[in-house]
């Protein structure tokens, strides 16, 4: 890639997709009646908020899910969505959220990218290399599953944590050997040179998961299962209209068509049961990063599954 348009990718990255939309901390003069949603310029609340569906919510944006989750911890928003490891991150940083609702799986829409001018053939080629990744974020399970996979372990690995905005320059630079990312900043990075390593398939679900502050689920009880349900009617139309809602969400996502196209085709998944066996697989991860000690202990993290909001969605 030249060094120009590198350049111009890397404004992109930090505008479009590091922002905030609205500025959690005003929303305190909102009133307490009004329901604060935490979202990542994808999946499906970015659709909702892209097509007018839920009005009368307030909206802030961030740029990963470890961010958002601060947030919530702060009581600055009372549901976001966030992959499978923010919400253990949450947990052992004794943020009080329960869980709402959960996406089906989606292995396709993260991935290891590395540069096909480097020839690396397979994930176990990283061995001794320097791999990008947002730590406490869905790509870090992705990690260690594939360094699971390959009978390998951090140590054979030089890990660099950086957000999305700070990942890519370095990928394009060659700061890196391999970057851990998801779409739709997965989606940008598919440049000519650049080759997917690996992805999720058959090692991480890589789910959706949507959290809401404990206050807010007891505060806000009514207003949360109605706007569950909106979101999984705006989900379910979206997989059935897949022109249309690349068409909407790709002025949200500031992306062009073809690109939001590209990324929704392997990311979009509708709404999935939030019943026991969720907790099962969430917990089996949680456990995973604390033996890895990547977390203070152990969390509880299959007792966050909220049974108030198992049934909200039709």
């Amino acid at each position: 890639m030249r060094r120009s348009l590198a350049v111009v990718v890397t404004v992109v990255l930090a505008v479009a997709l590091g922002g905030c939309g609205d500025d959690p901390g005003s929303e305190a003069s909102a009133g307490n009646s009004v329901l604060r949603i935490g979202y990542q310029r994808f999946g499906g609340l970015s659709l909702v908020k892209a097509r007018g569906d839920a009005p009368g919510v307030t909206w802030s944006l961030f740029e990963s899910g470890p961010a958002l989750t601060e947030a919530l911890k702060a009581g600055a928003i009372d549901l976001g969505q966030t992959g499978e490891a923010p919400p253990i991150f949450a947990a052992a940083a004794r943020t009080q959220f329960v869980i709402a609702g959960v996406g089906a799986p989606s292995p396709r829409s993260e991935a290891v990218l590395v540069k096909a001018a480097k020839g690396y053939k397979s994930f176990a080629d990283l061995k001794g290399r320097t791999v990008a990744l947002n730590k406490g974020s869905n790509v870090h399970w992705l990690l260690l599953k594939l360094l699971e996979a390959n009978k390998m372990t951090l140590s054979d690995i030089n890990v660099k944590y950086l957000k999305p905005a700070e990942g890519r320059p370095a990928f394009d630079n060659d700061q890196v050997d391999a970057w851990v990312i998801w779409d739709p900043y997965f989606a940008l990075a598919e440049q000519p040179g650049v080759q997917v390593l690996a992805d999720a398939t058959g090692v991480a679900n890589n789910r959706e998961y949507l959290l809401v502050g404990k206050d807010a689920a007891s505060a806000k009880t009514e207003q949360i299962k109605s706007f569950l349900q909106t979101y999984e009617k705006t989900t379910a139309w979206g997989i059935e209209h897949p022109d249309e809602r690349a068409e909407v969400l790709a002025p949200e996502l500031k992306i062009d068509e073809p690109t939001t196209e590209r990324a929704l085709a392997r990311a979009a998944q509708p709404v999935d049961q939030l019943n026991a066996s969720i907790g099962d697989e969430l917990q089996a991860i949680a456990d995973g990063f604390a033996e890895l000690e990547l977390i203070p202990g152990q969390v509880d993290v299959k007792s966050l599954v909220d049974p108030r909001f198992a049934e909200a969605a039709p």
